[in-house]
């Protein structure tokens, strides 16, 4: 099968580059020996392909080559953001010089023309780090020209600014498969859900961060979002949508745990508080498994840490102030060797299953 995007012919080179280190190795062995007709033929198979990878989709042909391109991406994210924040400050420098229709012309220009220049980019950058810069800084301006926009004429605050700049985040993410913009787009919906969500239940929508529960709506539909649009032709969108639905639901769920005050629950806010203990135990479990099962490393880990956090937060209440402090650390570091037991033994059953499933 052809792979279809950047993500798939790197993971199909990845696999030929393992197939090949592990012949070598059966060969050394003398488990098996190919003729020079066979070494040839699949040699000239495996070349062909990589040709036609990195043609189509600048992969990483080789170690070397992989370690450039992390590097690459990180000058490409810390690149991203420096050049959004420049755009940012640059206008706020001169801004106060301008009259109002030359900033509504600069405004409504550099939007033009930033995202013009992100669509020419996209034509002759094949490797998409400078798409990504690009991509980044047309983003920049389009936020300053909603925000600067409304000041200029001095319209009413809304929420509705976040719902459209996470469309315009996430259009390009989508367009141009850029990991950052769909984190970008995502803040900007879970700001628009919560504002909602908020709205919803009375308050004004600057004030949603006064309740941690207006978030738990947008982390839930954040979570399943990937399990109902296939995201396997880009790269990484769906780990990045369980991550942050998860963390959306799993503070808030942390902070109501300590900060019953805060809840729209009609109750004490002890029960209130002992509530969400137990919810953020149960649901920390729940990624846990729900990870393991559907082959999702990142839910797990981020289940892990969850639950290792409300542990020890009940640690903390429990025994700071009437333990030692050797003995509570004590505690903890048996804690964590429980946990090692635990996984030791999931990590085993796991392999005895994928053993059975070999042989079977």
């Amino acid at each position: 099968m052809e792979p279809g995007s950047k993500a798939q012919a790197q993971q199909r080179a990845d696999q030929i580059r393992s197939f090949q280190a592990e012949l070598s190795r059966l060969e050394a062995e003398g488990v098996v020996r190919l003729s020079t007709d066979q070494q040839g033929a699949i040699s000239r198979y495996h070349g062909a392909l990589l040709a036609d990878f990195s043609q189509a989709f600048d992969i990483d042909r080789n170690r070397q080559a992989m370690q450039l391109s992390l590097g690459m991406r990180i000058a490409s994210f810390l690149g991203a953001l420096a050049l959004a924040a420049s755009v940012f400050f640059l206008f706020y420098q001169f801004w106060g010089g301008f009259g109002s229709t030359t900033q509504v012309s600069i405004l409504v220009l550099a939007s033009l023309a930033s995202f013009s220049a992100t669509g020419l980019i996209t034509r002759v950058d094949e490797s998409g780090y400078f798409v990504k810069l690009a991509a980044m800084v047309a983003f920049a301006c389009f936020v300053l020209n909603v925000f600067m926009l409304g000041q200029i004429f001095n319209i009413t605050p809304s929420d509705n600014a976040l719902l459209v700049w996470a469309a315009f985040a996430l259009l390009l993410a989508y367009a141009l498969d850029v990991r950052l913009l769909l984190a970008a787009g995502i803040f900007c919906l879970i700001g628009y859900l919560s504002a909602r969500t908020g709205t919803w239940g009375g308050g004004y929508w600057l004030h949603f961060g006064e309740r941690p529960e207006n978030f738990l709506p947008a982390g839930l539909l954040l979570f399943f979002f990937p399990a109902l649009v296939d995201h396997r032709r880009l790269s990484g969108f769906g780990p990045i949508y369980r991550v942050f639905g998860l963390l959306t639901v799993l503070l808030p769920v942390l902070i109501l745990a300590n900060w019953g005050d805060g809840s729209y629950l009609v109750a004490g806010r002890d029960l209130i508080e002992a509530g969400y203990q137990v919810a953020g135990f149960v649901i920390s479990a729940l990624a846990i498994w729900y990870g393991i099962r559907r082959h999702h490393p990142e839910v797990t880990n981020t289940g892990n840490v969850f639950f290792v956090i409300f542990l020890y937060t009940k640690f903390f209440d429990w025994w700071w102030e009437s333990m030692p402090k050797y003995l509570f650390f004590l505690i903890i570091g048996l804690t964590a060797m429980l946990f090692l037991v635990i996984f030791k033994r999931l990590r085993g059953s796991a392999n005895v299953e994928d053993g059975e499933v070999t042989h079977g």
